[in-house]
């Protein structure tokens, strides 16, 4: 049996295998059919014991006995074809602990159609989490492999749900007040409040395009050294794409005053540094990462734009699966804090994929952008990510 750490992963064995989650509290197990787009299609893709089966998954729930062990049966040659990966998440059930700071770990464990363990999975260290998603059973390349993710979130399963397309119902509005006077007229406009900015306190975020999220977690310290992991697959029948990972970084007045890129692998005085060139796209996880020393990246560096480029001038018609995720990478193992999904493509040779920007008080933002450019190396995005900032 294989032992994972979190982003590691393992072929899956031909055949339906089960997906078990234990722990001393109990437990109820879900599955999410996802695209590869990293959605649902619908709600009926949300496999949980309310909604105990779907196409190729069937909700197994522990018998009386065994309390804290869940499970799940994933037949993947019976999956839509359009599903590209199954999500597998466990959440407290509201019978115990109220988070799983008490809990101590979680361990998951996949076995295939005879009984015998695969791979196992163990997470620990949690604190104010109430759901987690586990392991992820993905498509790659005609087979089926097992990725450890161990994310944690704060606003239980309807967080994991919100984040992966499932419509969750809003709490019911509240009964309408009596009728106050009209206020005065005003002989001037007042603008409308801002929404709060969304930050770390539910766990990871999953942005959409042009979404923004504080780099802040609530009683936690500030980040200090992070990963931008940057990955991509060929679609193009196996047929290597060479897509290059890189880093613009910008003053306050939009000058670029640094690129770290696969020929200069370091910069501001390097506190960004780049993990090197992926020249194919093909095998598992971040195919680039760039990893940035938030402390030490000098002060007048206002924003740091993460692009991607095909140097073999490929457009991005040939890619799917791209994606910008940040790892906390001062704790061990690695947490992922934000994640990015590309979910469309055009037929040009650039993307900007995301900014991380100061705030005044010294934390930072990432935003999603999402938005295509002509280029085949980080020289042809400095424009175009200068108009992404504004």
């Amino acid at each position: 049996m294989q032992t994972l750490t979190p982003g590691a992963n393992c072929p899956v064995p031909d055949g339906p295998v089960s997906v078990s989650i234990a722990s001393t509290a109990a437990l109820d197990v879900s599955a999410l059919l996802c695209t590869a787009a990293g959605k649902v299609r619908s709600d009926a893709d949300f496999i949980f014991y309310n909604a105990p089966a779907g196409p190729g998954v069937v909700y197994a729930p522990a018998a009386n006995s065994v309390r804290g062990v869940d499970s799940v049966m994933i037949d993947t040659a019976s999956l839509p074809a359009e599903i590209d990966k199954v999500v597998v998440t466990a959440s407290l059930d509201g019978s115990g602990p109220a988070t799983f700071a008490s809990v101590g770990t979680v361990t998951t464990t996949i076995s295939d159609v005879s009984g015998a363990d695969v791979a196992q999975f163990i997470v620990s260290q949690l604190t104010s989490e109430t759901a987690l998603v586990c392991v992820e059973i993905y498509a790659r390349n005609g087979s089926w492999k097992a990725r450890a993710v161990g994310q944690g979130y704060a606003n239980g399963l309807a967080g994991i749900a919100t984040d992966f397309g499932i419509s969750v119902d809003d709490a019911p509005a509240p009964p309408k007040a009596t009728q106050a006077p009209a206020p005065p007229p005003t002989t001037h406009a007042t603008a409308p409040p801002t929404p709060a900015m969304v930050n770390l306190d539910k766990g990871r975020v999953s942005l959409a395009k042009g979404q923004t999220v504080s780099l802040v977690k609530t009683g936690a310290p500030a980040l200090s050294t992070v990963a931008m992991g940057l990955g991509w697959d060929a679609n193009t029948g196996g047929k290597a794409v060479d897509l290059d990972a890189s880093c613009i970084a910008f003053n306050a007045g939009g000058k670029d005053v640094d690129k770290v890129w696969f020929t200069s692998k370091s910069g501001c005085n390097k506190s960004i540094r780049h993990s090197g060139d992926n020249l194919t796209g093909h095998g598992d996880g971040d195919d680039e990462v760039i990893t940035v020393d938030l402390p030490r990246v000098p002060a007048d560096v206002a924003a740091l734009v993460f692009t991607v480029n095909s140097y073999s001038g490929q457009d991005f018609t040939n890619v799917r699966n791209a994606y910008a995720r940040l790892l906390d990478t001062a704790v061990s193992p690695p947490v992922e804090l934000v994640r990015y999904e590309l979910s469309d493509s055009e037929p040009t040779t650039g993307v900007l994929m995301c900014a991380l920007r100061r705030v005044a008080d010294g934390s930072w933002t990432m935003t999603a952008f999402g938005e295509f450019a002509k280029g085949r190396t980080v020289r042809d995005m400095v424009k175009p990510a200068r108009a992404a900032l504004g």
